[in-house]
Formats: C-alpha cells, structure tokens, sequence
C-alpha cells in the first residue's frame, strides 16, 4: 500500500470511469498528422492501448493507495448533487468487493486494446471498434463504482449499445440475429429492473446505495422488499446469465469476434452477481431471503444443464462449436456464484466475489485461446479441429496446446489455480447456509454443486484429449506457435489465475471485510 491522499483517489477514480468515455470520443476524431503512424486505422488502435492502458495504470494505482486495513469502508467517494428535484447524486466510491471488479476490467480491456492493435478485427473502420471498446469500458466501470441507484442503472444500460454493435458489425456468421437476441434479453430485464429500482427508491426517500446499506431494509416494508427483489432479481438473472434466462449467451459468445467475446464472459457477466451482492442483499435482506432457495435451485440447475451442454458439445461427431462450448460453460461457472451468493453467509459470498474474478480471468484466457486457434485452422468446429486441422495441437503448436490445457485444467477447479477457492467456498457456503434458509434443502444444493464439478472435469478433459493430443503425422503442418503480441496479451492472466490459486488471501482478504459489514446491514 502506499499512502495516497484522498483528492487524489478520487481523481484518479472519476478518471478511470470518465477517462474511456473521453478517450471513446477523441477516437472519432481525425488523429493529428504526426500521429498517424503508418495509416490512419494503426493510430485509432494505437489510441485505444494508450487510453486503455493509462486507465489500467490509474486502476492499480488506485489499488496501492486503496486503505487494505479497512477496506470495508467506502474510499476515493465523490459524492455531487446531480439531480436535485429526484435526489439523483453523482455519488462514486470503491470497497474491497467492487476494487477487484475495477481492476479486472481495467485489464481485460487493455489486453484487447492490445490484441486488437496486432490483429486488427475484420469489418468496418477501426475508428468505431475503438471507440465502442472504451465506451463499453466505462460503462462496466461505472457499473462498480456508482453508489446511486439510478447512475447504476444508467452504467448497466450503457454497455449494452457497444456490445451489440460489436457482435453485429464485427461478429462472425449469425451475428445480427445474435445480436438482437442480445439486446432484446438483457433490454426486458432491465425495464423490470428499473420498475425495482424505482420502487426501492420512492418508498425509503432515497436512492443512496450506501444509506440504503446502512438502512438495511427498515425503510421498507417486508412486501415491497419481495417485490423489489422478485423485478431488479430478473433484470440481474438476465445478464449474470442465470438458467433459464440464459439463452441468449451462447449464439451471443458464438457469433462475437474474439475481444468481444472476452469482454462478454470476463466482466459483462460480472455486472448481474455484483448487483445481487451491492443492492440486493443488504437493500432488500427480507425479500432476498424469501428467495434465496428459488435463487439457488435455479443455479444449481444451470451448473448441470451447462455442464451437460458441454458435454454434448464435446461428443465426437456433435460439430460442436468450442465457443459454444465454453460460452455454456459460463453458464455453470456463473451458477456457483449465484450458489454461493443465495446462502447470505460470509462464506458462500465471498465464494462467489472470488469465483468472479476468477472466471473473469480464466475464461478471458481460453477465449483469446479459441480465437488464435480460428485465425490459424478456419474453424471452431471441435470435429474439424480434433480431426483435420487441430489433432495433436501439442506437437503442432506446443505453446498454444500448452495453454489451451492450462485454461481447461484452471476452468475444471485444479486446486492451486483460481478456478478452486470460489467454487469450493460456495459449496461450504451451501453447507451451513444463512438463519432461516432450510439446510437440507441447501445440502441438496451442494450435492448437486460438487457433481457439476465432475461433469466440468469430463467435457474439459474431453476437450483437451481431442483437440491437444493424438498421433502427429509426418506430414502435417505446423501450425504457427505463440506469437509475441499473444504472449503480451495472454501472459498476465497465466499469472494471475496461479497467483490467486497460491495466493487466495489476497483476494479474499479485501472482500471478507466488506462482505462481513454487509451481510451485517451496513457499509460506511
């Protein structure tokens, strides 16, 4: 930690929301001559890994001057009236649940910024991609550090736009009806979300996230907090994708070029779960206890129906697509943080932050993997890549199979990566779930949890025995290895899914504080 005076937290925290949303109209603009480099599009990507890398760089400066003893307590707030006449304020602040998600999006984004300045996406002008890119970055920033409901609202609402435009103008086949489907989805739940919103606000006079917290659902009468809970539950449900709201992620994922994909799993899906555990469940505790059970069925369902998919996908002979693939696998991952999350103990919660961050960075990766893999072979069709263009990927391109077989193992659990603490924190979680919440019911749960584990272990392991191993013709191409720019990109989230396997207090000695404070109605 290093000491950093208040001012400039906040600075720097108003610049990492506000910084991509500048940086995404600067790139609209003509780049001044001594700038363009070799073209006009080299210098529009070029502007994208500066604006996204100097937001990283203001994010991890944040997190060294970030108070690690109290890092319950809300720091670098900025707090202006914004709307007088509906109590609307521009009130910013980050604690150890939401400085995580920062700093993830912070570098997931500079890592496609980077990606995309090599490989340059296929499709119209890059002046667009860039600015698109960051303003999905300030919007999913925004997202985690806005503490008014109505601004939180307003961030959720604003990714939706360059996200379907990414999928639509540089997505592959199927991508408009991809991309409808996407925002079609996720616009229905969040006209129901608002409604929640709306009523949360009007009935406690505030719509102050922090007062809410501390408020802690006494301001509300037991039937609008289930209200309440039952419409902003739905809106979350679309985006974290819960089952059986989540059938618009697999064509999204399919069709969506390979930053955009990455971007989808390793943050958008984050913004649903964090909601659930910013608003919901210190806001609203009584409705969300009325349906933490329903909460926890449906992950537990959607921890076997993605895993199965999987499974099917992963059969010879399915044309299984890998994307598809791990797009349904998201589906399971992000169950066992909605698992964690429905038992509203410490335990299970933390879990379920820890298991966000890990599938932000271990599902970040493979999709990266899955697109190099389509840019040499032409294909993400498992059958086609384990039998005529990809079989024995380790004698082929070693590095590349190497890799692709370290995000399947992180993504199945392997204990000492990432991909473990959370999933096996939300299965204690479910163990001893919270007051009132029926034991055995969650017993249930988590025996149907830790089976969803071996059925990830099965159609991982298929995956990589298919695509990575096998008998290596004499005549068989090489297929080009690792580059340098892939290296760049891919390299710090190799490092950090085995430094959060290590090294798990990190994490979780940021959000055990915090989630401490909140399940115990209040947050400062």
């Amino acid at each position: 930690m290093i000491d950093i005076s208040e001012s400039v937290m906040q600075f720097l925290l108003a610049f990492v929301v506000a910084g991509p949303l500048l940086g995404a109209l600067a790139a609209l603009l003509p780049a001044p001559p001594g700038l363009k480099g070799k073209s006009p599009a080299q210098a529009v990507l070029r502007h994208g890994v500066t604006v996204t890398g100097a937001v990283l760089i203001a994010a991890i400066v944040l997190a060294l001057g970030f108070d690690h003893d109290h890092p319950s307590k809300m720091q670098a707030t900025t707090d202006i009236s914004w709307i007088p006449a509906l109590h609307v304020r521009i009130h910013l602040g980050i604690d150890g649940i939401s400085l995580p998600l920062v700093v993830l999006t912070a570098l997931l984004t500079f890592l496609c910024a980077l990606y995309s300045y090599f490989k340059p996406p296929a499709g119209p002008t890059p002046k667009a991609f860039v600015a698109l890119l960051l303003l999905l970055e300030s919007g999913t920033l925004a997202t985690f550090a806005v503490l008014d409901l109505l601004l939180f609202f307003l961030a959720f609402e604003t990714v939706l736009v360059p996200m379907y435009f990414l999928i639509a103008r540089w997505g592959g086949e199927g991508r408009r009806a991809a991309a409808w489907r996407f925002i079609l989805y996720t616009l229905l739940g969040s006209v129901v979300m608002l409604l929640g919103l709306l009523l949360i606000g009007i009935k406690a006079g505030t719509f102050d996230m922090v007062a809410l917290a501390t408020d802690n659902g006494r301001s509300l009468t037991a039937s609008v907090q289930v209200i309440a809970v039952l419409a902003i539950g739905i809106g979350l449900a679309v985006k974290t994708p819960m089952w059986p709201l989540h059938s618009w992620l697999p064509d999204g994922h399919t069709a969506a070029p390979t930053v955009g994909s990455v971007l989808l799993a390793g943050v958008l899906l984050k913004m649903g779960t964090y909601g659930f555990v910013r608003i919901l469940l210190p806001i609203a505790p009584h409705g969300f206890h009325t349906f933490a059970p329903y909460l926890a069925a449906f992950a537990v369902v959607g921890i076997i129906y993605g895993s199965l998919a999987c499974l099917a996908l992963a059969k010879r002979g399915a044309k299984g697509d890998l994307k598809r693939l791990i797009a349904y696998s998201s589906v399971g991952h992000m169950g066992f943080v909605l698992l964690g999350i429905a038992t509203m103990t410490p335990t299970g919660v933390n879990g379920a932050l820890f298991a966000n961050i890990a599938h932000g960075l271990i599902t970040g990766l493979l999709f990266f993997l899955v697109g190099a893999l389509k840019d040499r072979t032409g294909t993400t069709d498992l059958d086609a890549l384990a039998e005529e263009t990809g079989a024995a990927l380790y004698g082929k391109a070693p590095h590349l199979g190497g890799l692709l077989a370290f995000g399947a193992v992180a993504s199945l659990g392997l204990p000492g990566l990432a991909g473990f603490w959370g999933e096996m924190l939300a299965l204690f979680g479910a163990f001893e779930p919270g007051a009132g919440l029926s034991r055995p019911a969650f017993l249930t749960f988590m025996a149907i949890g830790v089976f969803g584990t071996l059925l990830t272990a099965a159609y991982m392991l298929a995956v990589v025995r298919r695509v990575c191993m096998g008998a290596l013709p004499q005549d068989a191409p090489k297929l080009a290895d690792v580059r340098t720019f892939e290296f760049a990109a891919w390299t710090p989230l190799v490092v950090l899914t085995v430094l959060a396997g290590l090294w798990p207090k990190a994490l979780l000695g940021l959000t055990d504080p915090a989630v401490q404070q909140l399940l115990a109605g209040g947050t400062r």
